[in-house]
């Protein structure tokens, strides 16, 4: 590398830096398992979910909570979760037959103060996939199954994302 290079590289880090630093963006997670990211999000529970996407969505979600909720030991929030789990077909042959379907897993979720008893958040996320129609009746409902462990991960890392945001939005307000 040419000393000219190198500068021009330096000079360019610097900037950036610069500019990154100045902005108004601070890691979610910072502060370790003492944040209030972390100590709300391990102390958030998950009410049953009706159906099999609602199995799924639960058990990915508590994985991700890593939630302490336990008889002895009550979480202080709680998510409950309504789903809208639907198949379309919308790719059709001449003969009317479906060959492709898109399978869509949308949550309306409330993320409730279980000592106060009142709705902190209330939203809704969404998450769609594509699925193509083979002739294989087994493998096409082999790949909706797929298609479903997937959307289902994909809303658990939403509403834990937009749980982190509040959790982090609450605690600036705070002045912490």
């Amino acid at each position: 590398m040419t000393a000219r290079r190198a500068l021009a590289l330096a000079a360019l880090s610097t900037a950036l830096g610069a500019t990154v630093s100045g902005c108004a963006l601070q890691p979610l997670y910072a502060g370790g398992s003492r944040s209030a990211v972390a100590t709300t999000l391990a102390g958030v529970s998950v009410s049953q979910i009706e159906g099999e996407a609602g199995w799924l969505v639960r058990n990915a979600l508590r994985d991700r909570l890593r939630t302490a909720g336990t008889p002895e030991t009550p979480s202080r929030y709680r998510i409950d979760i309504r789903l809208d789990d639907r198949i379309a077909g919308f790719a059709v042959r001449r003969d009317d037959s479906v060959t492709r379907e898109r399978r869509t897993l949308r949550a309306r979720w409330q993320l409730v103060d279980t000592v106060a008893g009142t709705t902190l958040v209330d939203a809704t996320v969404a998450s769609d996939s594509g699925i193509d129609v083979v002739g294989s009746e087994f493998a096409t409902i082999a790949a909706e199954r797929t298609a479903l462990e997937r959307l289902a991960e994909d809303i658990a890392d939403q509403i834990v994302a937009q749980v982190a945001q509040y959790a982090q939005s609450r605690d600036r307000e705070a002045g912490r």
